[in-house]
């Protein structure tokens, strides 16, 4: 049930998993772009959500943060009827593939249950309460849905047959196909985004390119799964607000939307690269080096020396890549960003926000949050 291109101009937008790395940047691009709408920020502050992520945000009068679960029904539909929302931008999942391994019970409950009482709610606040109220429930999904890719295959389009390999990405492939149901069963207005693998600000320091910035500092391992030679395709993450904004105002209803940067690197090769900006970072500053001592160049060494093989992780993809071709045709999509500014700008901004990471990697930020929320 495919509708036709309309401008939207939204409101009053719900953001769910807001406090998370991609969720918090996109909350900081739409009030920075949109300062009169309104965004109220949902979030269930598990592990990798975390409110000083939003700081900027508060005070803000268009700007409101609940602690609450997406699997809540009546806290959602109740959020759509006060905060009269236009506008669902649906980021909350788990989304570590490790993780999913060890604990796939939770990718199920959050990202499968989590994502259809969304839309039971969104069904009930616009179609049932409100019938012919403008509104849209933007999902946004991951390229993992789509399985893997051969060294020479072409990349992934929204027409590619999902083919999910991992329990987190079965679980988002599901998520996907609960939203699609809405939009052909009841109506509901809803598009799907494809993204790439995102970096920059915020990112939780248990994935690859914060892990290796935080860990050089500190002269630890840096962890490579097997060969190293997985390629993923890296989207810097304000490029993702944006492609995600332009969906939500130009793309056609009930349309899948991938966005990518076009920028395949092997893993082994954004380890290197990092590595060697590092270096160069703190070789080039006295201040960095008074800051960070254990960092390996104020011994002599080089970050790539703590490069270290480990057993690769089970059903390990070896190859994403997106085609925007759709994305950048339909709705106008053009990264802002090349991958040797976006890694700078990441790379700073982890080396200027050493007390944000810190705390979350001893554990600290979790003992605060849990007392300020009473978090299980």
């Amino acid at each position: 049930m495919m509708s036709e291109t309309k401008t939207f101009s939204p409101k009053n937008l719900l953001v769910t998993g807001g406090a998370g790395f991609i969720g918090a940047n996109f909350v900081h691009y739409w009030l920075k772009t949109y300062p009169d709408n309104c965004i109220v920020v949902l979030d269930a502050l598990t592990y990798a959500g975390n409110v000083e992520n939003l700081k900027s945000a508060e005070g803000n009068p268009n700007f409101r943060f609940v602690h609450g679960n997406i699997l809540d029904y009546d806290l959602v539909v109740n959020l759509l009827r006060e905060e009269k929302i236009d506008t669902i931008v649906h980021f909350a999942a788990e989304s570590h593939v490790d993780r999913s391994i060890t604990g796939p019970d939770a990718f199920i409950e959050t990202n499968v249950k989590g994502t259809h009482e969304l839309l039971k709610a969104a069904k009930t606040f616009w179609l049932d309460e409100n019938p012919g109220m403008e509104h849209l429930f933007q999902h946004v999904s991951t390229d993992e849905v789509y399985g893997t890719l051969e060294a020479n295959d072409p990349p992934f389009r929204e027409d590619t047959p999902y083919a999910p390999n991992s329990p987190y990405a079965a679980s988002k492939a599901s998520s996907d196909f609960f939203v699609r149901s809405y939009q052909e069963t009841y109506g509901l207005n809803t598009n799907i985004s494809n993204c790439s693998n995102n970096y920059g600000p915020y990112q939780f320091p248990e994935k690859l390119i914060p892990l290796v910035i935080t860990n050089i500092l500190e002269s630890k391992a840096l962890p490579i799964y097997g060969d190293g030679k997985q390629i993923r395709d890296w989207l810097y993450v304000d490029d993702h607000a944006i492609g995600i904004d332009l969906i939500i105002r130009k793309g056609k209803r009930g349309e899948p939307y991938n966005i990518g940067g076009i920028n395949e690197w092997a893993n082994i090769d954004i380890v290197n690269l990092v590595c060697d900006l590092v270096d160069k970072r703190i070789k080039k500053s006295d201040k960095l080096q008074k800051q960070y001592p254990n960092a390996p160049t104020n011994n002599g060494k080089i970050a790539r020396d703590l490069i270290t093989y480990v057993t690769d992780r089970l059903g390990h993809d070896r190859r994403y890549a997106i085609d925007p071709t759709k994305s950048n045709t339909e709705i106008g999509y053009q990264p802002n960003e090349s991958f040797e500014t976006g890694i700078d700008k990441t790379i700073k901004w982890y080396l200027d926000h050493e007390s944000w990471w810190r705390k979350i990697m001893s554990g600290e930020y979790q003992d605060w949050i849990k007392q300020q929320y009473t978090i299980n």
